[in-house]
């Protein structure tokens, strides 16, 4: 049987996100099959979960656990933020000729900038929405980014998820302030101009035989925005899948998402965030590492897909170990 590393922590403040992700992995993952260790990597070690005496022996992806010297035949990546989704353990896996669950060194550092990944995207008419990118640093024009994005807009760190750091602002008084508190998560911050109207996203997994295309999610939130607690708290928001929206709406999202994923030339499961305005799809970012607890989307929607998620972690694994 395969040794599968499922890899949970990461050094960001989606830390606790990924850890309940990948608890549901292993508990989803085929014991038929697999052997499954979750791995919790911090900046100071990485250690098998729940006996932090036990360490990864880098120098070829191992543990020594109870005197026998144990090396994974494959990593599942579920840590959200970095070092899982921008490409870093991507390279270092790669490096030791380890196969992984998601997208390469070169496609995770590209889509897990969102303002490089946006404008890569745009050069192919992918519609996204107006932003300009700040780094810590360097002098901010507060009045003249918002003149030409408007009121209101987001400002968010440029390379993070789960919302952490981001912020709706209504008021220009208010601007600086968000600011400051992104770059708090990065030393990049994205201000994006605000697109009023309805949330959708959708998962995509191909292999080397199929191309599988999940249904729709439309996520209805009384919060602001789709923030922290909109994503975690219970009752904040409804996750409709599949969403309520005409068919001819539900097959452009899916072809979309279908054609992002080659052109940004994505590996496993991964899912692409929208705003609809006027039928016309407005790209927010794709997810190459979605989030995988027992309510997250893609679970959502690979039930309402018909296939259970065993199956589709086989898929994963299978695939992604061919050479």
């Amino acid at each position: 049987m395969k040794n599968i590393a499922i890899l949970a922590g990461g050094y960001s403040s989606e830390r606790v996100i990924s850890v309940k992700s990948a608890a549901q992995v292993h508990h989803w993952l085929d014991k038929s099959k697999y052997n499954g260790y979750i791995i919790d990597i911090s900046k100071d070690k990485w250690f098998l979960s729940g006996k932090e005496e036990v360490l990864v022996d880098k120098n070829d992806f191992s543990i020594t656990l109870k005197g026998e010297k144990i090396k994974f035949d494959f990593a599942y990546i579920i840590i959200h933020g970095t070092p899982g989704e921008d490409g870093l353990l991507q390279g270092y896996l790669e490096t030791a000729g380890i196969p992984h669950s998601t997208c390469d060194t070169l496609t995770g550092s590209l889509t897990f900038n969102k303002y490089f990944c946006k404008t890569y995207l745009e050069k192919f008419g992918i519609v996204t929405a107006k932003s300009v990118l700040l780094k810590k640093g360097q002098s901010i024009e507060a009045d003249a980014i918002i003149k030409e994005l408007g009121l209101p807009v987001f400002v968010k760190p440029n390379n993070g998820g789960s919302s952490f750091g981001t912020t709706k602002v209504k008021e220009a008084g208010s601007f600086m302030s968000a600011v400051e508190e992104a770059f708090k998560e990065d030393p990049q911050v994205i201000v994006e101009e605000f697109i009023a109207g309805r949330e959708i996203t959708c998962g995509v997994f191909k292999s080397s035989s199929e191309t599988l295309l999940f249904p729709v999610t439309e996520i209805i939130t009384q919060r602001e925005f789709f923030d922290y607690e909109a994503k975690y708290l219970p009752g904040v928001t409804r996750e409709v899948t599949p969403a309520e929206i005409p068919d001819s709406l539900r097959d452009e999202c899916q072809q979309l998402c279908s054609r992002i994923y080659d052109l940004l030339n994505c590996k496993g499961i991964v899912r692409v965030d929208y705003i609809v305005k006027n039928d016309l799809l407005y790209f927010l970012e794709i997810n190459t590492v979605p989030g995988m607890s027992e309510f997250s989307i893609i679970p959502q929607q690979a039930a309402k897909f018909g296939i259970e998620m065993k199956e589709l972690l086989n898929k994963v694994i299978e695939d992604c170990s061919r050479k």
